[in-house]
């Protein structure tokens, strides 16, 4: 895709985080594109670990998962943007060039979603028995002992962990009790 331009250079590309990282090492890249989701070392933690040991290198995030914590947790490890795959190729070559002048670079729902988390909360409140199910969650219970332990069906375990996991923003269990634990939603660990 980058191949439409004639000053950039593709010096290599890996399959892992973990790829990532040599590669980095090895060739010290302007601009890495960095997937979220790969084996071994995910690409939040590989975005951090090559802004913490080589700053000359911007890491751009190219993923397909436009989700709110997978956002703010690559912002978070020193990302310099965050685009969508879908984007086109003239968004994506621009957006290199401006990650390698050390720019910033959002995807406009992106931008939207920092903007909004600013300004506040944006998602519903959860409601009691959303927090308890989290609560549970988060202490490490699967959801036949959190049915056991409210008195409730499964099914409706994962009802509220389907809700909860819509307000938050997130795709899972552990995304949805890291956010909560962030916003104050849980308490933090004793």
């Amino acid at each position: 895709m980058l191949a439409v331009a004639d000053d950039l250079v593709v010096v290599g590309e890996a399959s892992s985080g973990d790829e990532a990282l040599v590669l980095t090492a090895a060739l010290r890249p302007d601009v890495v594109l960095m997937d979220l989701r790969m084996p071994g070392i995910d690409g939040v933690e590989a975005t951090g670990r090559i802004a913490a040991r080589f700053p000359g290198t911007r890491v751009l995030v190219l993923t397909t998962y436009g989700t709110d914590s997978g956002l703010l947790r690559a912002v978070e490890a020193g990302a310099v943007g965050y685009l969508l795959k879908d984007a086109p190729i003239a968004v994506l070559v621009d957006a290199v060039r401006s990650a390698a002048r050390g720019e910033t670079v959002l995807a406009p729902p992106a931008a939207a979603r920092l903007a909004d988390r600013q300004r506040g909360p944006v998602t519903e409140r959860l409601t009691s028995r959303e927090v308890e199910v989290l609560r549970l969650v988060a202490r490490g219970l699967s959801n036949v002992e959190i049915a056991r332990a409210l008195y409730i069906g499964e099914s409706t375990v994962k009802t509220h962990l389907l809700r909860t996991f819509a307000k938050l923003d997130v795709n899972d269990r552990t995304a949805a009790v890291t956010v909560a634990l962030s916003r104050g939603i849980l308490p933090a660990p004793t």
